[in-house]
């Protein structure tokens, strides 16, 4: 039997890491990375800098592979990530097929928390159901980039007595959902956030949370959407990459 530990590591910040996760890094045999583009070069520096601090004198190697590509603009969105979780699952097989033995112990590092908007569960999951890999796996809770970015500004998530919605951009396009005055937005290519700029509404805008590149700004949506749209185009073309997250709400009194 192999077993796969798949294990949130905050989102970005060594100091993120939770006592259960630097207990479960020091069970690994070996890390299974899959990133693409720009992005693939820092993000490796940053798990490898998370290990180096955390796995005290446990040998343990890590194995890439190249992450599948995804249709960035696809007619069919729920068949494009079908299409895209099935190209990784293979991917992550193929890995546990060919670089672990039997007893042995692999680490998958997700950004994060990997119950919150990731598909390595599902896709580990997927991989155990199929019989082809006699596997058992656990998952490791992190720090959520919602947390963080709550955190570093300061700011409860949620107003007294009121719900918190966590979201996508694409959804946040269809607008605030009855009843719901308080937006955590992730995984938003498209600056949504801008389609709220004539409205009476606040924004906590952070990227790169936890790193050294870390951008923090906040105020009046109509005030900083544009120093936002600004920063995050400067450093995703110093970058190559980025990785953001915002509270969006109408604003209203403190005790409100």
């Amino acid at each position: 039997m192999k077993r796969i530990l798949i294990i949130g590591i905050g989102a970005g910040d060594p100091d993120y890491i939770t006592v259960q996760a630097v207990k479960a890094l020091n069970r690994v045999n070996v890390f299974f990375l899959m990133d693409k583009g720009a992005a693939k070069v820092k993000l490796r520096a940053l798990r490898e800098d998370i290990c180096r601090q955390h796995i005290k004198g446990h040998a343990h190697r890590f194995v890439e592979a190249p992450s599948p590509l995804r249709d960035t603009q696809p007619a069919d969105y729920r068949a494009s990530v079908d299409e895209l979780n099935a190209a990784k699952q293979a991917v992550f097989e193929a890995m546990i097929a060919g670089e672990m033995k039997d007893g042995e112990t692999a680490g998958i590092l997700v950004w994060g928390d990997p119950m919150l908007y990731d598909s390595t569960i599902r896709n580990i999951e997927a991989i155990a159901a199929s019989g082809r890999q006699a596997i058992d796996y656990e998952v490791i809770p992190g720090i959520t980039a919602v947390q963080a970015l709550a955190a570093r500004h300061k700011i409860p998530l949620n107003r007294i007595a009121e719900p918190v919605l966590l979201t996508t951009g694409r959804k946040l396009a269809e607008g605030f959902p009855e009843g719901i005055d308080s937006a955590a937005v992730l995984l938003d290519g498209e600056d949504t956030y801008r389609r709220f700029a004539d409205q009476d509404v606040e924004i906590y805008w952070g990227a790169y949370l936890g790193t050294p590149d870390e951008i923090l700004i906040s105020g009046k949506l109509k005030d900083v959407a544009g120093e936002i749209h600004r920063r995050r185009a400067e450093a995703r073309q110093k970058n190559g990459w980025i990785m953001d997250t915002y509270l969006i709400r109408k604003a209203r009194g403190p005790y409100e």
